[in-house]
């Protein structure tokens, strides 16, 4: 399409604005390690929050919801659970005030809290910051399928997607390289600021739309219904085909199955903690393990906008485009439905700014991604092995190598991506089916020890590499039970031939973190030597808040989907639901928070 000149001049001023904000940030982000990748723990909570869900609204994962949500109707709104989407529930209750208490730069170094510094230890140091590089390029392999799809309908030079994609990295890649942290997080609430207006915008929009069209003559039987039975039930024959076609391709048609899986699949990813990424590292930068777990329940709210803005474009692509949609016939790509409706609907002028905001949701998750890698390599690898008497200014230069090491991996396998979705599924289910396990021994098993967690990890990233090759026909949903499964299993019987960790490791972390879980043993030595100690009572009450944090996080969603939807009676339940859940977790979780 062509752009007009005042659209092309808004996308120019905002790209230039990111740009200055490295160059503004850069002298207060390099005086050391910490400040370049931990904004020296002085950031408030909320901007965090607002940081962690900006780069939880990227374009790929938009495009998604909006696939999800128009072929899915309202069931699509449990399609966000396969990451878990919940997770951030489980985080704020306990996880994140858990890591907090660490005092460590990344996740890697805070399995030395746990491991010691022995040589089990360090090679659990070492197989951390493997999944984390190996994570990390799925993450960015997932953002370039995303961005690229989307400017290639925009941008008027008929470049191939995967230009546009390298393009948009080597943007973002300077100002987060010139300002660290610091840089990520100041230009994460401005692009949080431009994407939250657009959406609104867009989900008002597509209100008025709804006030003369009846949304139930463009789908299919039970759309409008977000509650389900064993099979999915949605037939689109008669107003679309080719989605026929694509729901079974899915293989999402037993609902009620798949649903157990990614709840089941969710729970234990969940109580695994935080994985080492951006939202792990907004975690270790919070002021304190309050303001950590805080943090991690604004993300929740701060996610609002979002699904106005997928709402939005859902309803509008339904009511005016679902002819030209289907005159694509079978080759339709229905990942391109955000593009394609936004290509057609918004008018001159405006269209640079919402280019602007969708560049501002990649660019947010890309830089966030792109941050928190370097850490593992510069802080794990390079500090902690390569040079541990490394000056400030070496330390400073080799991130600036390892953030561009970063981008050129993440747009090499980009080239290989074959649809946001497949990529969706193999680290949600492949991927992070290895990590699982050994991650939920390490918090709740006084038992277990480094060389188990080695294993454990080593044997579950390698396993989730091999099956897409071995099986490619095998699903990512049915291979996350057996890489679960084959990992655990690695793990426990490597603890079990091999010595526990030091008595005094195990107590500094016991007394640093205060889990609860199965550490008697090591509770009763703490004991023994601190009549003071106190046991970490809080598991039920945990378990309680944890199930209504997450009926406060569905209803929380379901706010702006329903309004949009003129669905003002559903609207009311769910503001009911937030405000007694809101109240309860007051009471129940907040007030006795131990900010310790």
């Amino acid at each position: 399409m062509n752009l007009s000149t005042l659209d092309v001049a808004i996308i120019i001023i905002y790209l230039l604005a990111m740009i200055t904000v490295g160059f503004f940030v850069k002298k207060k982000a390099t005086t050391n390690l910490k400040s370049y990748f931990l904004g020296d723990n002085r950031l408030p909570w909320w901007l965090l929050g607002v940081s962690n869900s900006a780069s939880m609204f990227d374009v790929s994962g938009t495009m998604w919801l909006v696939y999800m949500l128009f072929m899915y109707g309202m069931k699509g709104t449990w399609m966000e659970w396969m990451w878990p989407t919940f997770n951030q529930i489980f985080f704020m209750i306990y996880l994140s005030i858990w890591v907090r208490r660490s005092n460590v730069t990344t996740g890697a170094e805070w399995i030395e809290t746990r491991f010691g510094h022995t040589r089990a230890g360090n090679l659990s140091r070492i197989s951390m910051v493997i999944f984390a590089l190996v994570s990390v390029i799925g993450f960015l392999t997932y953002g370039f399928a995303g961005i690229g799809k989307f400017a290639a309908v925009f941008l008027p030079w008929g470049w191939p997607a995967e230009t546009y994609a390298v393009l948009f990295m080597f943007i973002t890649a300077l100002y987060t390289v010139l300002g660290g942290f610091y840089s990520v997080v100041l230009t994460d609430f401005i692009q949080y600021v431009v994407m939250s207006i657009i959406s609104i915008w867009i989900g008002l929009i597509a209100m008025s739309a709804l006030m003369t069209h009846d949304l139930a003559a463009y789908t299919p039987q039970g759309w409008s219904n977000i509650f389900f039975g064993w099979n999915l039930n949605l037939d689109w024959s008669a107003i679309l085909p080719a989605a026929n076609q694509r729901l079974a391709s899915d293989g999402y048609g037993l609902f009620g199955f798949f649903f157990m899986m990614i709840v089941f699949k969710g729970i234990l990813i969940s109580m695994a903690g935080p994985g080492p990424n951006y939202d792990l590292q907004r975690v270790l930068s919070a002021k304190t393990p309050k303001e950590a777990g805080l943090m991690s329940g604004f993300v929740s709210i701060a996610l609002i906008p979002r699904w106005f803005l997928v709402t939005g474009i859902t309803v509008l692509a339904l009511v005016f485009f679902r002819t030209d949609i289907a005159a694509m016939g079978a080759t339709i790509d229905f990942e391109t439905v955000l593009p394609i409706v936004i290509n057609r609907f918004i008018p001159v002028g405006l269209l640079g700014l919402f280019l602007s905001g969708m560049l501002a949701a990649f660019m947010s998750t890309f830089s966030a991604t792109m941050n928190a890698a370097a850490a593992y390599i510069v802080n794990d690898l390079y500090h902690g092995y390569i040079n541990p008497k490394a000056s400030q200014r070496q330390i400073v230069i080799f991130s600036y190598f390892a953030s561009i090491l970063v981008v050129l991996v993440g747009s090499f396998f980009g080239f290989f991506a074959e649809s946001i979705n497949s990529i969706t599924e193999w680290i949600t289910f492949g991927l992070w089916g290895g990590y699982t396990a050994p991650n939920i021994l390490k918090w709740y098993w006084w038992r277990f020890n480094g060389y188990g967690y080695f294993y454990g990890m080593i044997s579950g990233v390698l396993i989730a590499l091999i099956i897409p090759w071995v099986a490619p026909s095998l699903s990512a949903i049915y291979s996350f039970p057996i890489i679960l499964i084959l990992a655990g299993a690695v793990s426990v019987i490597v603890t079990l031939k091999t010595p526990a960790e030091e008595e005094s490791v195990l107590m500094r972390f016991y007394l640093q973190v205060r889990p609860w879980g199965a550490w008697q043993p090591i509770y009763e030595k703490c004991v023994a030597a601190n009549p003071d100690c106190k046991r970490n009572t809080g598991f039920r009450r945990d378990m309680f808040n944890i199930l209504i944090g997450i009926t406060w996080q569905t209803a929380i969603k379901l706010l702006p989907i329903y309004l949009i939807l003129i669905k003002f009676y559903a609207f009311g339940i769910a503001l009911a639901l937030v405000v007694i859940t809101t109240w309860i977790l007051k009471k129940n979780w907040y007030d006795k928070i131990e900010d310790i």
